[in-house]
């Protein structure tokens, strides 16, 4: 077993996705269009990744864990408006953890966005009489326009969606769990709608207001223009980005000897452990102590950008 393990990826075909995570990822199989999710960093059954001998992770699971997850996501129309359960309802409920993410986003398009928390004064009564009467669910949301080097955090019980037009990297508990508040009214991938879940999600969404705030998302704005910080804190992730010059070689210390830790590479190259990793490839960090990794850059890129998951 290597100390760094770059990563198969799954990948999951979404009726919202297109055409450009297979370019990015080199895939000429069509039969995964249209491609919305590609789970990085994966020990969920429903999109597993494996080593680069094609192995599962179960025997580097044996005495650490895993608690989080990585996808790249990339959207050709809006997500469902959905919500996930936190980790108590989502135990005594769906025998599973529940799910907090948060999202970088990497590329938009004109008038690109997403749809997070509540708007003011919008109450459970409202949003299911706005159900019941087949409302567009997504004008009680807060919209909030996005560009590239944009961070959000997302807590189990916001309401979201993120919408078309966006790619962007998401960290979050590995977890699989997402109820369906609406679906614009359209057609799944088999012709049929998609089930939603509404009354779970009545039960999970928090409606409070000091819940559905800026605050509580955590929003950033060009965080590709800072060297080195911390995006977030979480029991099962902490995620730190790094943005660093061609040349440059960044220590990555111990943090949790009893969970995984992992590199994923957003533009650029790295080197780490002898290994090179590109653009929307990941590694697993499997051995502790510290690693060292020198940044290269690529073609004409100067910089290299990462994020370490510890």
């Amino acid at each position: 077993m290597e100390d760094l393990e770059i990563l198969r990826p799954s990948f999951v075909t979404k009726v919202w996705g297109g055409t450009k995570l297979a370019k990015l990822k080199s895939i000429s199989d069509e039969t995964i269009l249209p491609l919305g999710e590609s789970w990085e960093i994966s020990r969920h059954a429903d999109g597993p990744s494996k080593l680069e001998n094609g192995q599962s992770l179960d025997q580097l699971l044996e005495e650490v864990d895993l608690p989080y997850l990585v996808k790249f996501i990339d959207t050709t129309d809006n997500l469902s408006i959905q919500v996930h359960p936190g980790d108590e309802y989502a135990k005594r409920v769906e025998k599973s953890s529940g799910k907090t993410e948060c999202w970088l986003i990497l590329e938009s398009g004109p008038n690109t966005g997403i749809y997070l928390g509540l708007k003011e004064g919008v109450t459970k009564e409202r949003l299911e009489e706005a159900l019941l009467q087949k409302e567009d669910i997504s004008l009680l949301l807060q919209f909030h326009p996005v560009s590239r080097g944009d961070f959000f955090f997302v807590p189990a019980g916001a309401i979201h969606a993120i919408g078309r037009g966006v790619t962007l990297a998401e960290i979050q508990q590995s977890s699989g769990i997402t109820y369906r508040v609406w679906d614009w009214n359209r057609q799944g991938i088999d012709g049929k709608p998609r089930e939603l879940h509404i009354s779970k999600a009545l039960d999970v969404i928090n409606f409070e207001a000091t819940f559905n705030n800026l605050k509580t998302f955590k929003i950033k704005k060009g965080i590709f223009n800072q060297e080195q910080q911390r995006l977030v804190t979480h029991s099962d992730f902490n995620v730190d980005l790094y943005c660093q010059k061609s040349g440059e070689t960044i220590r990555l210390d111990e943090v949790n000897e009893r969970r995984l830790r992992s590199l994923v590479c957003l533009e650029g190259e790295l080197e780490c452990r002898s290994k090179g990793i590109l653009s929307y490839e990941s590694a697993l960090l499997t051995s502790s102590g510290s690693y060292k990794v020198f940044c290269k850059g690529e073609g004409s890129s100067q910089n290299s950008i990462f994020i370490f998951i510890s």
